[in-house]
């Protein structure tokens, strides 16, 4: 799927802004057809962003079911009638119906990835009215999961609630914007970039899927330009190659983009695209042929008070934050980001281990599914996971967004699902094979895999992944304020980890820390205890000549629900929610300043 961008043959408009905005908290929305006219007893809302934390109400907050959004719009009647007209969501979660002057026009199931329908002959002249209705509920069907009696479950909870199977807010909404893009009638489709390189040269192969009943062969070309617009090749045809001299690599906080604009009859789209080779070698994670060390974060998209919703100068922000640290690196825990991050850690060589939203996989956290009452395996056919299909579709969606960008290097699955069951080979063995059908740049693939459930020696992992991530906490719900021990911990699993022969990624170890909280002596919680956590933690992946990269988690503290277990929120960041550092912040900037890029071990 392209990102919708404005070129000599395509408008785009942006209807992001303020809305009206009304929870369903009867339920009757649908009934009462409340799509047909406008909001009774509306309020106003920012789109994009979370609804959760934009109001002052409990009942707002923790709201479960469906909430229904809606303003009007309005198009040129020379653009009706000579162009294809699209209305794009590019994230609503969980689940959306679309209506357009009360019919309904589409329906999308998925929080993370965009969206689209060819509204054709729903739009009218003058005041068209827009409503989207968004339910947040998640289960043993959805991505990420909840459940029934959930990893935080509280006593007295209502009978509807949602209980997520993972640690962090069920943050709900239109969270990324919602445009309206037009084409010529016969237009671009789709593009598929990969690369080829040796010596100085290199070859881009091209792949453009075309829509229309022009001549699809002779109508298409394609040119490639640098970054100064000087043209570098071109080619005509569907499918093709384009030939680079003297080539400039796309290089991890190096960046280096061509354009690529596609003609086919009157449409025109252009994309940017960093040519650059990815590949696993023995133990050895390369990029552009040398071996690449990992420095940075699992991060979240989390801001107050947009929650989960797209906010480009905290995007900007962060970046800087990363550089300023000397990093290079983050994984899109735990789901696709917006588009627009995407777009600019491709422009500022930010380093992306790129993440379905398949969090909660696992029953077996806590102790068992259901707390206390019936216990079943993860991928019981009967009363388990029901994400199978679903999933599918979100790779399909995922990799069809996100497979031109440079800044990819490696697809991950998954995170910390049930990864030692019996039956986690057939539920992810068709998935790994699916994502590596879709890629053709063929990326390594991975899923991230926690030790709930099993031993290393047992994982799933070991069958399917190219690179090994593990989340380790050894020094906080593994050892905790031992760190003697904790250490001893560590080393003795590194040990199998070094027979695989394959890279290692620490994609996860952290301690909660509470800024301002200090002492003579590291204690829990305490800044001091977080520093001397990361320094024994880093001590014995240095020592490993296997292990290609250290993600801490987290970059900045984060919200969840409402548990014992968490005062606030997730308090693991390296930068407070407000992005102020704590003091290990300046210990990893001395530490990752200090080490290359690539070439470390």
């Amino acid at each position: 799927m392209l990102y919708p961008v404005m070129t000599s043959s395509r408008l785009l408009c942006d209807l992001s802004g303020i809305w009206n905005f009304k929870i369903d908290k009867k339920s009757s929305g649908f009934d009462e057809n409340w799509a047909g006219s406008v909001l009774s007893e509306s309020r106003t809302i920012a789109v994009p962003a979370s609804y959760n934390d934009l109001f002052d109400e409990a009942e707002i907050r923790d709201h479960w079911g469906w909430v229904f959004y809606q303003r009007n719009f309005s198009l040129p009647a020379f653009v009706r009638s000579s162009q294809r007209v699209v209305l794009r969501c590019d994230a609503v979660t969980h689940r959306a119906k679309v209506f357009v002057n009360g019919k309904l026009v589409c329906e999308h199931k998925g929080g993370f990835l965009p969206f689209e329908v060819e509204l054709g002959n729903e739009v009218r002249d003058g005041e068209n009215l827009l409503t989207i209705a968004v339910n947040n509920e998640i289960g043993y069907d959805t991505l990420p999961v909840g459940r029934k009696g959930g990893m935080f479950s509280g006593r007295g909870a209502p009978e509807s609630h949602n209980e997520p199977n993972f640690d962090f807010f069920n943050y709900a909404g239109i969270t990324r914007p919602v445009k309206i893009y037009t084409t010529p009638k016969s237009y671009i489709n789709d593009i598929a970039l990969w690369n080829e390189v040796s010596g100085t040269d290199a070859v881009v192969k091209y792949r453009v899927e075309v829509c229309g009943e022009t001549d699809f062969g002779s109508a298409c070309k394609v040119t490639l330009r640098d970054e100064e617009g000087r043209l570098v090749s071109e080619s005509s045809g569907i499918e093709g190659i384009l030939t680079v001299k003297n080539v400039r690599l796309w290089q991890p906080l190096n960046a280096y983009l061509y354009e690529v604009t596609v003609s086919f009859g009157e449409d025109v789209y252009t994309l940017p695209y960093g040519i650059r080779t990815v590949e696993v070698r023995g133990n050895k994670f390369l990029i552009n042929g040398k071996a690449f060390y990992f420095k940075g974060y699992g991060k979240h998209e989390d801001t107050f008070p947009a929650g989960r919703g797209l906010n480009l100068s905290m995007n900007t922000k962060d970046i800087s934050l990363m550089k300023w640290q000397g990093a290079n690196s983050f994984r899109t825990s735990h789901y696709p980001y917006s588009e627009e991050m995407m777009r600019q850690c491709d422009r500022e060589g930010l380093v992306v281990i790129d993440e379905t939203p398949a969090v909660g996989l696992n029953f077996m956290f806590g102790g068992g599914a259901n707390f206390g009452k019936e216990k079943f395996p993860t991928y019981d056919p009967v009363n388990g996971l029901q994400t199978r299909e679903h999933h599918a579709d979100v790779i399909r969606d995922w990799i069809g967004r996100d497979k031109n960008y440079a800044c990819v290097v490696l697809w991950s699955i998954a995170n910390e699902p049930d990864s030692y069951d019996k039956g986690a080979y057939d539920y992810f063995k068709p998935l790994f094979d699916l994502a590596r059908s879709l890629d053709v740049q063929k990326r390594p693939c991975t899923l991230v895999s926690a030790l709930v459930g099993g031993k290393p020696q047992d994982d799933v992992s070991l069958r399917l992944s190219d690179v090994f991530c593990i989340n380790r906490y050894y020094g906080w719900y593994f050892g905790g304020q031992d760190l003697v021990a904790a250490e001893k911990m560590l080393r003795e699993e590194m040990k199998f980890w070094k027979t695989t022969g394959k890279p290692l990624l620490m994609t996860e170890y952290g301690a909660d820390t509470v800024a301002g909280f200090h002492d003579t002596v590291p204690s829990l919680y305490t800044e001091e205890y977080q520093v001397e956590f990361y320094k024994m933690n880093n001590r014995v992946l240095d020592e490993c000549d296997f292990v290609a990269g250290e993600h801490v988690w987290n970059f900045a503290d984060f919200a969840t629900s409402q548990n014992m277990m968490r005062v606030n929120g997730n308090k693991k960041g390296i930068f407070t929610r407000e992005r102020k550092p704590k003091l290990v912040a300046h210990y990893l900037k001395e530490r990752w300043s200090s080490i290359p890029n690539f070439d470390y071990k």
